[in-house]
């Protein structure tokens, strides 16, 4: 079993950097999958949807959601509407996702998760 964490996201971030850093100061071997270089991974999309719902995924309060006209905006409403968006608005995703490797999805940087997160990786690799 692969047990170490997949980070999507674009490298110009400041949260994918600051989890980048974090995984790294902290000894987490981790793979980097740039969006804005490889796109986002359509196939991945349905888990991520059903472990963490489209609400959590899509940034509404980004540069990238206020740009984008109020048609465009009123018209995602479940996941299939979503997931249109994110495969054409890549910088629409709330980032970084992290596929962890127990399997569990984060969404966004959050200190606690990671470090739940990476002793669950580090457990399962004993």
């Amino acid at each position: 079993m692969n047990t170490s964490p997949t980070l999507y996201g674009i490298p110009n971030c400041d949260s994918v950097k600051k989890a980048r850093t974090w995984l790294t100061e902290h000894g987490v071997e981790h793979t980097f999958y740039d969006f804005k270089k490889l796109g986002v991974p359509a196939a991945l999309l349905p888990g991520w949807l059903a472990a963490v719902g489209w609400q959590a995924l899509v940034n509404r309060k980004g540069t990238t959601w206020r740009k984008l006209d109020e048609t465009t905006r009123l018209a995602v409403v479940d996941d299939a509407s979503a997931t249109a968006l994110m495969l054409a608005q890549p910088s629409v995703i709330k980032r970084p996702v992290v596929l962890w490797g127990n399997g569990r999805i984060s969404v966004g940087f959050d200190v606690e998760v990671f470090e739940m997160q990476a002793q669950k990786c580090r457990n399962a690799s004993l």
